[in-house]
């Protein structure tokens, strides 16, 4: 049995998604790095971002 391991990852969507189809993104936080990707097209690559630099952004995001 193949497990593929896009399905072990666990991905939030932004608190700000809304049901009505707005531009949202979805995050998975791993170890190292978070990936972020588009929640209206799962299908395409997420986008690698180092973990520090992330929590970096986060915290000037919610300043």
């Amino acid at each position: 049995m193949n497990i593929d391991a896009e399905e072990l990852v666990t991905w939030r969507k932004s608190s700000y998604s809304s049901g009505e189809g707005g531009q949202c993104v979805e995050v998975a936080v791993l170890p190292d790095v978070v990936r972020v990707r588009d929640s209206k097209d799962v299908d395409r690559p997420a986008i690698p971002v180092v973990a520090a630099a992330w929590a970096t952004f986060v915290g000037f995001a919610s300043q």
